[in-house]
């Protein structure tokens, strides 16, 4: 999902459903999700930056918006991104407060099952913004002029900050993406600035910046951590 839509037209109406996306969701599940999803809510409602798209407050502040002690906010927040409800932005270090920003591919993943319990038009609705469905697939057929490489197994996944692990989320959440053009590309080098990949041809590079570089940025934010950009460059 394009953060731009949540402060744009009709983003009062997206606001008020991934709000109740993540409440549907935190009734039907553990308590522990109920308790979860209820501190994410209230701190949406109250600190989120949509413009940003960032939330950026302090242990001390949570905690007593929440009635609690900073180590509960410490582990909440560890919490929510091991369930990848939120992606960090940037590492709170030397006393500066960390930036986290609501990962909405995972908030729709995990919401989704429960919408038609709130009616039909939500349903609708949700399915329409979904931002797993955002981009339409287009296949390609290169011939023998450029082969694209069959893709490589994925094994279960053990250190989620490997590129690997990127590909595996992709290939859970964008299924015919990844197929189709994601699967072809190659691990280049990362310098902890910028994750470099290379493509078979130029023209496999250029649709992938143009037409899906918000899906790799995702995954590799929820897997690898923030990054300052992601390159493409044609392998040769």
């Amino acid at each position: 999902m394009d953060a731009k839509r949540m402060v744009g037209v009709k983003a009062s109406s997206l606001k008020y459903d991934l709000l109740t996306a993540l409440s549907v969701a935190g009734l039907h599940l553990d308590a522990r999700h109920q308790i979860s999803m209820s501190r994410l809510i209230l701190l949406i409602t109250a600190r989120y930056n949509w413009r940003l798209d960032e939330f950026c407050v302090g242990q001390r502040d949570l905690a007593r918006m929440w009635n609690v002690t900073e180590r509960t906010v410490k582990r909440e927040v560890k919490y929510w991104l091991e369930k990848r409800f939120v992606i960090c932005k940037r590492q709170g270090v030397r006393g500066r407060v960390g930036a986290y920003r609501l990962n909405y591919p995972e908030i729709y993943k995990v919401s989704g099952p429960y919408w038609q319990s709130v009616g039909p038009d939500f349903h609708e609705r949700m399915t329409e913004t979904n931002p797993v469905r955002d981009a339409k697939v287009v296949a390609v057929d290169f011939g023998k002029a450029a082969p694209v490489p069959e893709e490589p197994a994925i094994a279960p996944v053990k250190d989620q900050r490997t590129w690997r692990a990127a590909c595996q989320r992709m290939r859970d959440l964008y299924p015919a993406h990844y197929q189709n053009w994601i699967a072809s590309l190659q691990f280049a080098s990362d310098d902890q600035e910028t994750l470099g990949l290379t493509a078979s041809n130029q023209f496999v590079a250029h649709y992938v910046q143009t037409h899906l570089m918000p899906i790799l940025i995702e995954a590799v934010e929820a897997t690898i951590g923030p990054r300052r950009r992601i390159t493409v460059a044609v392998l040769g």
